[in-house]
C-alpha cells in the first residue's frame, strides 16, 4: 500500500526514541520532528502537521507520569490518537437500507477511477448480498460505456447505458426508472468526469442530481492529487450535496496524505479506498484500522472479516482434522489456495501486527510468487503423496516431483520442509484442543508454540511473547465456534 514509507518511518521514529535506554523530552521532541518530516514528504498540509505535534506534545507530559508507567505506549497512543483525529472529519457516513431502492451517484475529476470505483463498489456491495446495478450516464468521455460495459460483465453486475442518447440527465432518469421497477436495491450512477472550473458540465451534475433524487452522493478522488484535493472537494460539495468519499490508486503514489488529510477537512468521511487496479482491490475505509497498520500496529478484526470472508473458518474437515494434531500436503495445499482467495498478501500481512514492516522490501510480490510454486509443485505430487503425511520422499521421489512441475529439487525441499514445520505447529494446537482449553489458556500455549517454530527477530514484531498472546487471543475471541482454531490454522499459514 502507498504510504507504507510513511508508516515505516513514523513507526521507526516511535521504535528509535523507545529504544533508547532515556526517554525524555528531548527524544519526545526528537521523534515528533522525524514524524513531522515524514508527514510533509506525504503532503499532508502543513497545518495539520503543526497542529498533530503540538497535540502530542500537550498530550505527553513526561515528567508528569507517575513511575511504573509505560511510556513507550503512552506516546504510541497519543501519536495514535492525534493520526487518526486527523483522518476523521467526525461525522457519519450515509446509511444504505436494504429493501427499498438507493441511488448512489458518483461525481469526480477525470481520470481519478471513477468508472473502475462505481464498479468495485457494486461488486462489494453484491458480495455482501445486495442487489446491484449500473448506469452509465458519462456521455462526455469517449469510450466511457464500453469501458464500464467490459467491467461490469467481468463483475456480473447487470448494467445500463445508451449509444445514442446524448443527454446524461435523461439516461440516468431512465436507468434508475428501470432499475426500481426491477426490484434492485442498489442503483449505481457513473457521472462524467469535470472539474471546478467546467460551470456547465456543474449544472449538468446538480439537474442530475434533482432527477435521480440519490440517497448518497460519492466524491472520487485520486490520491495522487496531494492537497489540491481541498479545493475540488469544496468545490463539489458547493454545488451537490456529497455525502461520502473515496481514494483511489492508494498503492502507488507518495502524495497520498495530502488528499487523505484534506478530504477529513471537507467534513465527507472517507467511506472506501482503492488499493489496486483488480476489482477486489478495494476495501472499506476505517480509520483506526488504516492508522494501526500505517504504523505496523496491525488490524485484527479487519483479518477476522478478511478469513470469514474467504470461508477459512468453514472448513469443517480441516479442522477436525487439525484439532487431531493431523496434518497432510492436501490441507497444506488447501490453505495455500484459502490464502490466495484472501487477496494480495502484502495487504494481508500489514492486518497482522509487526509484519507490514517485514514485508515491504519484497511488497508481497515474492510470498505470492512462493505460494504459487508451491501449488505447482504438490499438482506434480501423486493422490498418495498428498494425502498420506507418513511417506517417505526419497531423492529419486524429489526429482520426479522437480521435473513433473518444471522447478529445481531444491525448490521442492523447500516445500516439504515448510509442510514438516507447519505439521509440527499443527500437531501441538491439536494436542491443545484435546485439553478443552479457554481462549486464555488456548492463546497462551499457541503463542508459546509460535514461539519455538518463529524467528526471534519475527517474534519482536509482535510485541515479544505478551504481544504474540494478545493477537491469538483476539482472533479466537472474535472468531465464532469452531472458527476460533480455524483462525489459528489460518495464520499458520500466512507465515
Amino acid at each position: 500500500m502507498v504510504l507504507e514509507g510513511l508508516g515505516s518511518r513514523i513507526s521507526g521514529a516511535l521504535r528509535k526514541m523507545t529504544d533508547s535506554t532515556v526517554i525524555d523530552e528531548t527524544a519526545l521532541k526528537e521523534m515528533l520532528k522525524e514524524i513531522n518530516h515524514a508527514l510533509l514528504e506525504a503532503d499532508v498540509n502543513i497545518k495539520s502537521v503543526v497542529q498533530l505535534r503540538k497535540n502530542v506534545t500537550e498530550r505527553v507530559k513526561l515528567e508528569e507520569l507517575a513511575a511504573g508507567v509505560n511510556k513507550r505506549k503512552v506516546i504510541q497512543k497519543a501519536v495514535f490518537d492525534e493520526l487518526c483525529s486527523m483522518l476523521d472529519p467526525g461525522t457519519a457516513p450515509v446509511t444504505l437500507k436494504r429493501g427499498k431502492p438507493n441511488v448512489v451517484m458518483f461525481v469526480g475529476l477525470q481520470g481519478n477511477g471513477k468508472t473502475t470505483s462505481c464498479v468495485k463498489y457494486a461488486y462489494y456491495h453484491q458480495r455482501k448480498g445486495w442487489k446491484a446495478c449500473l448506469v452509465c450516464a458519462d456521455t462526455f468521455r469517449a469510450g466511457a460505456f464500453d469501458q464500464l460495459k467490459q467491467n461490469a460483465t467481468k463483475a456480473k453486475v447487470p448494467f445500463f447505458g445508451s449509444y445514442t442518447e446524448t443527454d446524461p440527465v435523461k439516461i440516468a432518469t431512465d436507468g434508475v426508472n428501470r432499475f426500481k421497477n426491477e426490484g434492485y436495491d442498489l442503483i449505481i450512477v457513473d457521472t462524467s468526469g469535470r472539474h471546478k472550473q467546467e460551470e456547465a458540465l456543474f449544472a449538468e451534475m446538480e439537474q442530475m442530481a434533482e432527477s435521480v433524487n440519490p440517497t448518497d452522493i460519492i466524491f472520487v478522488m485520486d490520491s495522487a492529487i496531494g492537497q489540491a484535493a481541498y479545493d475540488q472537494a469544496l468545490a463539489f460539495r458547493a454545488k451537490v450535496k456529497v455525502g461520502s468519499v473515496i481514494i483511489t490508486k492508494l498503492d502507488g503514489h507518495a502524495k497520498g496524505g495530502g488528499a487523505l488529510s484534506a478530504v477529513s477537512a471537507t467534513k465527507s468521511p472517507i467511506t472506501f479506498i482503492g488499493t489496486g487496479e483488480h476489482i477486489d482491490e478495494f476495501e472499506p475505509f476505517k480509520t483506526q484500522a488504516f492508522v494501526g497498520r500505517l504504523l505496523g500496529l496491525g488490524d485484527v478484526s479487519g483479518l477476522v472479516n478478511t478469513i470469514k470472508e474467504a470461508g477459512l473458518h468453514e472448513n469443517v474437515e480441516m479442522y477436525k482434522r487439525i484439532t487431531e494434531g493431523v496434518f497432510t500436503l492436501r490441507d497444506m495445499y488447501d490453505q495455500l489456495e484459502s490464502i490466495s482467495k484472501l487477496g494480495p498478501l502484502n495487504k494481508v500481512m500489514g492486518m497482522i501486527p509487526g509484519m507490514a514492516e517485514m514485508m515491504k522490501n519484497t511488497n508481497g510480490v515474492d510470498g505470492s510468487v512462493r505460494i504459487k510454486r508451491f501449488q505447482h509443485i504438490m499438482d506434480s505430487m501423486t493422490m498418495k503423496e498428498m494425502e498420506d503425511p507418513k511417506v517417505n520422499f526419497t531423492a529419486s521421489r524429489k526429482e520426479r516431483i522437480a521435473r513433473g512441475s518444471g522447478r529445481h529439487p531444491q525448490e521442492v525441499e523447500e516445500l516439504l520442509i515448510e509442510y514438516k514445520r507447519f505439521s509440527k505447529v499443527v500437531g501441538k494446537v491439536g494436542k491443545m484442543s484435546k485439553k478443552n482449553m479457554n481462549i486464555d489458556q488456548l492463546s497462551r500455549n499457541t503463542s508459546q508454540t509460535f514461539q519455538q517454530f518463529m524467528d526471534p527477530r519475527m517474534m519482536a514484531r509482535f510485541g515479544g511473547p505478551g504481544g504474540m498472546q494478545s493477537m491469538v487471543r483476539e482472533l479466537a475471541k472474535s472468531m465464532d465456534g469452531s472458527g476460533g482454531l480455524g483462525a489459528l490454522g489460518a495464520l499458520k499459514g500466512l507465515k
